[in-house]
């Protein structure tokens, strides 16, 4: 096994330094020398074997049980260096194999079904409020933040995705806004408290609901903001704005038709529509089965071109397209260095183990940003092409006005990090 893990880490790292201690002792390094070194150790000899044979699912697992530790640099850099050097090779034919089978078999795996659906959003959604207090934002926002300037802190970068959102979906007061998929309520209570909107909010987590009816309350926004326990396929009213960020991502690829034929019966004529979703460069794939098991079930990463024809089809305009390179990257190493810096107390509400898989799990998908094509696309959406101006001058105009309106208002300055 030895030769063969040899054999197998050498073609994984060409570029860089990768120095391997078995589970008897046998060292050797692989890579061209080049950068900082970095070193890992196997626990027992079964655990290199389950990497060889299967790395997409096993990396995470043995980094999980601590029978693969990594014993100079950390689990980011490593991860790092192995997907940098993706490039540089062909996947293995098994690998390849694996993957495509994985993706002819998409349809049925994402079969999200409504009950599905509340389940796959529980597994994840409904975790220990006090985990994600540990690194996210104040506001509890837990999808791409929109960098403005490359300093800004993670509060002030959540802030600006929020305006930028807001100012693309030309909001006017009293109008009827739905948010799909509203998490704890952040964006959905600053339209309402900034845009002056009547705002519809639907999750599938009975934690996030909680905690977004009681923001609401506490703010003085109950009679704007209205959350509901409900599956977008169950809404029936007609809204001037429809908004969805970081849900499309768990509708499943079987059933983008229907979640536009939805959203097209639910906009006004005069309506507009932002999508906000993590997206692959890449075309069509398959989840990556670490993810799929531990994190998020049932979830796929869409490509443009297998989004696109579904909004076609639903009779939607396609008024704006913008692709977020390496702000999600950006998001995820600040939540990750938030997160091991009050590790302890995640270890206190869960467990070491529970430790190691959260940590993998940052770091896998800042590296699949910066290395392995995953971007972010906000799509403009609209049944009439001249529902939104010619040019976009407005959106940096219509943020503008939105920020000063902030700066007027003492409850919403920027706390220091």
């Amino acid at each position: 096994m030895g030769r063969l893990l040899r054999t197998f880490l050498k073609q994984v790292v060409q570029q860089g330094t990768l120095a391997v201690e078995t589970a008897t002792g046998a060292r050797f390094v692989v890579g061209d020398g080049m950068g900082s070194p970095l070193a890992i150790r196997f626990a027992d000899s079964g655990a290199a074997r389950r990497l060889v044979l299967n790395p997409a699912l096993a990396f995470g697992d043995l980094f999980m049980e601590g029978r693969l530790v990594v014993t100079q640099g950390s689990i980011y850099d490593v991860l790092s260096l192995a997907t940098s050097n993706l490039k540089l090779r062909e996947p293995h034919p098994v690998a390849k194999i694996r993957t495509r089978l994985r993706t002819a078999l998409r349809h049925l795996h994402q079969r999200n079904s409504e009950q599905r659906a509340e389940r796959n959003v529980a597994h994840h959604y409904d975790l220990d409020g006090r985990l994600y207090d540990l690194f996210l934002d104040p506001d509890r926002q837990y999808s791409c933040a929109y960098f403005e300037r490359p300093d800004q802190s993670l509060t002030e970068a959540q802030l600006a995705k929020k305006r930028h959102i807001a100012a693309k979906l030309l909001v006017e007061p009293d109008q009827r806004v739905l948010d799909i998929g509203c998490g704890w309520g952040g964006l959905a209570l600053y339209l309402a408290e900034h845009c002056g909107a009547d705002v519809t909010g639907v999750t599938l987590s009975k934690e996030q609901l909680g905690i977004a009816v009681g923001r609401a309350r506490e703010r003085g926004l109950g009679s704007r903001a209205e959350f509901r326990l409900q599956d977008y396929r169950a809404v029936s009213e007609t809204f001037d704005r429809i908004v969805s960020v970081g849900m499309f991502e768990h509708v499943g690829v079987g059933y983008y038709g229907a979640f536009f034929d939805k959203a097209a019966q639910l906009l006004a004529d005069n309506g507009v529509m932002l999508l906000h979703s993590i997206g692959r460069m890449d075309g069509p794939g398959a989840c990556n089965p670490w993810i799929d098991k531990y994190i998020f079930p049932g979830g796929y990463i869409p490509a443009l071109s297998e989004v696109l024809p579904a909004i076609e089809r639903a009779g939607l305009v396609v008024t704006d397209i913008e692709i977020l390179r390496l702000h999600y990257a950006e998001t995820l190493r600040l939540w990750r260095e938030r997160f091991l810096a009050r590790r302890e107390e995640a270890k206190a509400v869960y467990d070491e183990r529970f430790c190691r898989m959260w940590e993998f799990y940052l770091a896998a998908c800042e590296c699949a940003f910066r290395h392995c094509g995953l971007m972010v696309f906000q799509i403009q959406l609209a049944k009439q092409q001249d529902v939104v101006p010619l040019t976009r001058d407005y959106i940096a105009e219509c943020e503008a006005a939105l920020k000063a309106k902030e700066g007027c208002e003492p409850g919403l300055q920027i706390a220091a990090e």
